[in-house]
């Protein structure tokens, strides 16, 4: 069910009632038929759902998610229809992922670790899943070390990037948008490989994080927190404001589900993300844009609530040490 900038309904639930060619096209694509019609692809050697729809977890905002493994495929692809996400991998890809060290080095190991397989032939997808929930204490630590590698090199990377003298205010923001990027993509499941735990939950990721991580890292997740600049409904609600004219529709609907639910950080954590990373050419130029875009770009970004340049890049360090030391 979708909603208009004013809170109406809009397409075709509007009225209370499908026409039949409304109610033909939504059966064609209800996630049931989908699967079904994955499942008949002779090409399709694994299928998987993933995300929190049709679970216990799910709310009003989660989305059906498909994960298949294709002959014939060269790359990764993304495919959306009718608000279906499938993510269409390679069939090359279930053979190799079986073995951790090449796994742990290019699979989305959160996606595969947490799916719920409903395909799966040659046994393949469910021996990777085996594999990630049975890895060893060693395993986990050699794999937690690695992301930590990662994040100190991006994060010296950003340093030398972000912080040299002369810089302005679009590498200040730049800053915190690599912090931000270090801390959910390689610390936050580092933190979690202590726990033999996988990143879930999407747009919930702040709920989530304090119910997983939050009495047993507390140290961690305050930096964590501190980026981000939470402020709860109020901020939740001058967020999702600030996206109007900025070609953020998709997220701006799922925001508002998100808001509508209560996950207020969850709200306002998915479009700081989501921003930086569809509007970093105009971080690249903020000099250069409009001043009432940079207006609405710094209130989704949490300019006055949020740590910039420097400030933002000595957090990641101070978590890097949190993780390191699991605390």
């Amino acid at each position: 069910m979708l909603e208009d900038d004013s809170g109406a309904l809009t397409g075709p639930f509007r009225g209370g009632c499908l026409s039949g060619k409304e109610r033909t096209i939504e059966q064609k694509t209800s996630p049931e038929r989908v699967s079904e019609r994955l499942v008949a692809d002779r090409k399709i050697r694994a299928v998987a759902q993933a995300g929190s729809y049709d679970t216990d977890n799910a709310w009003e905002g989660s989305r059906p998610l498909f994960v298949t493994f294709e002959r014939g495929l060269q790359s990764p692809q993304i495919e959306v229809r009718a608000g279906i996400s499938t993510e269409r991998f390679p069939y090359e890809k279930l053979e190799l992922w079986r073995d951790w060290d090449t796994a742990r080095q290019e699979a989305p190991l959160a996606l595969l670790a947490t799916s719920r397989v409903v395909y799966d032939p040659t046994g393949f997808y469910g021996r990777i899943q085996r594999t990630l929930w049975n890895l060893k204490a060693s395993e986990l630590a050699a794999y937690r070390s690695d992301l930590i590698f990662q994040a100190q090199e991006m994060l010296n990377l950003a340093v030398k990037d972000h912080t040299a003298p002369g810089h302005g205010p679009q590498e200040q923001l730049l800053a915190l948008a690599d912090a931000r990027d270090v801390a959910l993509k390689l610390l936050y499941p580092a933190l979690l490989s202590y726990l033999h735990a996988w990143p879930e939950f999407e747009i919930r990721l702040p709920h989530a994080w304090r119910a997983v991580a939050g009495l047993r890292f507390p140290k961690a997740v305050y930096r964590l927190e501190n980026l981000y600049g939470f402020g709860g409904e109020a901020e939740a609600r001058r967020v999702l404001l600030a996206t109007r004219g900025l070609g953020l529709l998709e997220q701006e609907r799922l925001a508002r589900a998100a808001f509508q639910a209560g996950y207020y950080d969850g709200t306002v954590r998915y479009l700081r993300d989501e921003t930086a990373r569809i509007h970093r050419g105009d971080l690249e130029r903020w000099a250069f844009i409009s001043s009432a875009r940079r207006d609405k770009l710094g209130t989704l970004l949490g300019v006055t609530r949020s740590p910039l340049g420097p400030a933002a890049l000595d957090i990641v360090s101070e978590l890097i040490e949190d993780v390191r030391e699991g605390r």
